[in-house]
């Protein structure tokens, strides 16, 4: 959250009003009342951009945070610093960038329209994850063998269910497994979700024996490219 100190803050009050209307060259004896300027309109104070930083878990099941700020007010003229809760409600399937917008919640000061706060949402870096869009990317290191003759992996998905994976395919350096609606949920659409995109992470052997070489030559050489 973020306590202490107020925002916003001000800007002188709006220019100075117009000057009197001149009067006419009418025969009247009556002199004419000059108008009244209209009062100047208030100015708005900028927005103030605050960071609302949240883990992929909150961002895929949605969780409601209570902010507490801390602003200047006006009652009659008369300033005083009071305490309020922002409460945001964040949906499953919110982005970085996502903005919540609290109209007219920074200080308050006369001539001034108090300022909007605006929070900007920023994703937490996950230790299994990453986030392109709805799909999130998980990598996964195999030895070069495994990537070469095909072999089963253990994946956890982001709400807790393990899966295993088949994995026939041979599997070269841009080569992606696809496990399809295991991804973030859509934020118009909860129910749909993403996909989970498992990428290789591949092991070579240190060192070879002359032996090893041979053999894998003759295989190799004689493989389809």
């Amino acid at each position: 959250g973020f306590g202490g100190g107020g925002f916003g803050g001000g800007g002188m009050p709006g220019g100075f009003g117009g000057m009197p209307g001149m009067g006419g060259h009418g025969h009247g004896h009556g002199q004419r009342q000059p108008e009244r300027a209209p009062p100047a309109p208030k100015k708005k104070a900028e927005p103030i951009e605050q960071v609302l930083r949240l883990t992929l878990e909150e961002m895929f099941y949605g969780v409601t945070k209570n902010l507490k700020l801390t602003r200047t007010v006006l009652t009659g003229g008369r300033e005083s610093r009071v305490a309020e809760t922002l409460s945001i409600d964040v949906k499953p399937g919110w982005k970085r960038g996502t903005k919540i917008t609290f109209p007219e919640k920074g200080d308050e000061a006369p001539g001034i329209t108090a300022a909007d706060i605006v929070f900007v949402v920023e994703e937490k870096k996950h230790p299994t994850f990453e986030r392109e869009g709805n799909d999130l990317i998980k990598t996964v290191v195999v030895d070069l063998h495994e990537a070469l003759l095909g072999h089963k992996i253990f994946v956890s998905t982001l709400d807790g269910k393990s899966i295993n994976v088949d994995v026939p395919e041979i599997v070269g350096p841009r080569f992606e497994k696809k496990l399809i609606g295991e991804g973030m949920p859509l934020s118009k659409t909860p129910n749909a979700k993403g996909d989970m995109r498992i990428k290789f992470d591949i092991r070579f052997p240190k060192k070879l024996t002359d032996e090893q070489r041979q053999v894998l030559k003759t295989c190799l050489e004689e493989s389809e490219y």
